[in-house]
């Protein structure tokens, strides 16, 4: 089987729009076809329901331009939830032009990916593994409140 049908068979996608670079239209156009997923109303995110709530999936890279003032949103990188810090590190070794952290993020699972770098594929395929790694997680049980 050729590359072209072994990733439309795969992904459910066209090679062509596959190996296209992703843009924040794409972001959003995968990022609410997966289930349960919704857009944050102020602000250029996506969460999605796992464990019980919503949590982030991915959302704009907010940049410290200025020491002294708040972080700006910088639309040309994509922060994205990973699985751990395992594979936050694989990613991070495996192309610095288009995945990359900051202080900010040591610690947490996520990577800031820079969309210019990133093919429409290889979004879809972080996006979802992202979504997986979030919907996977078992659901919180309450605790009940104790009455005096």
């Amino acid at each position: 089987m050729n590359l072209k049908l072994r990733f439309r068979a795969s992904f459910g996608l066209s090679f062509r729009y596959a190996c296209a670079m992703a843009s924040k239209a794409d972001v959003r156009n995968i990022a609410l076809t997966l289930p349960h997923t919704r857009e944050r109303a102020n602000d250029f995110a996506f969460e999605t329901l796992g464990g019980g709530k919503y949590r982030l999936l991915a959302w704009v890279w907010k940049e410290r331009v200025d020491p002294r003032k708040p972080r700006v949103p910088n639309p040309k990188v994509l922060a994205v939830r990973v699985a751990d810090l395992d594979t936050k590190e694989l990613l991070l070794q495996s192309d610095s032009r288009k995945f990359f952290t900051e202080a900010h993020y040591d610690g947490y699972a996520a990577v800031l990916v820079r969309l210019k770098e990133i093919t429409r594929g290889e979004l879809y395929a972080l996006l979802h593994e992202s979504w997986k790694t979030i919907v996977s997680r078992p659901e919180r049980k309450t605790r009940r409140s104790r009455r005096s």
